[in-house]
């Protein structure tokens, strides 16, 4: 069988509210010529049974075997299976317009240099409708892309198309940075090739209670964290220190491995993303809140966020960290 011009790649985890629509919205699109390959991984709320009810009415669906359970293990699965050069992502909670294939076929054809191109979101609730949320503004350019990178990933993970020359030079996603993976992937793909955005908006990115992001969000600051020191020791000429890694160091961990500082330079990002989540503050980000106070002292945000944990139903924490400004303060 003749290889397709495109392969669309989709892991799919309890979506089965969604992902009927997510598929819908790939078969429907202006370009035909894909193959779609599936994973459900795992799902136990019907998922499954949405997909094969799909598969069976359109042949150019391959459903994979679940295999090895996880995000990342699933993602390069799907990519080992992909017969096409070039490769378009897909979540399984999101839709994409009908012109998103057609419109980033089209640039990365008159751009030869361009490793992968995504797009603007918009953002929909669980029913669909379309949520007013202020835009993000995505740089368009690969140098735009890359001077700002260490504030976050600015390419949506759902939106990307990438030619799979670029993708077989960096070897896929790494499972030590999981809930990362994507911001990982996307650093270590602008060191082999240009990345770019379309300005137009051609994907929905869906906002729900059940994110693994909002789930795994110091988790996720964490490894994101670490993905930009292991980008920026490349960068500068060293050995990346998480090579070869399957799980990241833990908080007291990082120096001994990443260099004296970054720990500190971590619990700054964990703190700067769960100002104002007290759930997360008095969680799993607590460690990070108590000793970054201890290391930049009574700052007002530090302090805004000792109010945000009393207004969050956190007066314990709230008054611990209090008192940890307090003696930050005495001791300067």
């Amino acid at each position: 069988m003749s290889a397709p011009a495109l392969s669309v790649i989709m892991s799919v985890w309890n979506d089965g509210a969604f992902v009927g629509q997510a598929i819908d919205s790939i078969l429907g699109q202006s370009f035909g010529d894909f193959e779609f390959l599936i994973v459900d991984d795992h799902s136990t709320d019907g998922s499954g049974e949405v997909i094969n009810q799909r598969a069976d009415h359109d042949s150019r669906i391959r459903v994979l075997p679940s295999g090895e359970k996880g995000r990342v293990p699933a993602l390069n699965r799907l990519l080992r299976e992909a017969r096409a050069p070039l490769i378009a992502l897909m979540d399984s909670d999101d839709i994409s317009a009908p012109q998103r294939f057609e419109r980033q076929l089209a640039f990365l054809a008159a751009h030869p240099d361009h490793g992968a191109i995504s797009c603007e979101c918009d953002k929909i609730d669980q029913t669909g409708a379309k949520l007013e949320r202020p835009p993000i503004d995505r740089p368009t350019s690969h140098d735009g892309l890359v001077a700002n990178f260490e504030s976050g990933p600015l390419l949506n993970h759902n939106a990307v198309m990438i030619r799979r020359a670029a993708l077989n030079q960096i070897d896929g996603y790494r499972a030590a940075f999981c809930h990362a993976e994507d911001y990982d992937l996307w650093l270590r793909l602008s060191e082999v090739a240009k990345l770019a955005n379309l300005p137009e908006t051609l994907v929905s990115y869906r906002i729900h209670t059940r994110q693994v992001s909002d789930a795994n969000l110091v988790e996720q600051t964490r490894n994101a964290a670490l993905a930009w020191l292991s980008y920026c020791a490349r960068r500068d000429g060293r050995s990346d220190p998480s090579n070869g890694l399957t799980t990241l160091p833990d908080l007291d961990g990082i120096d001994c491995l990443f260099g004296s500082g970054s720990a500190a330079y971590v619990r700054r990002r964990i703190v700067e993303r769960i100002l104002y989540a007290p759930e997360a503050l008095a969680g799993d980000g607590w460690p990070a809140l108590i000793a970054h106070i201890g290391e930049v002292g009574p700052a007002p945000h530090l302090w805004r966020a000792t109010a945000r944990l009393a207004a969050g139903g956190k007066p314990l924490h709230a008054a611990r960290a209090a008192l940890a400004l307090a003696k930050a303060r005495i001791a300067a």
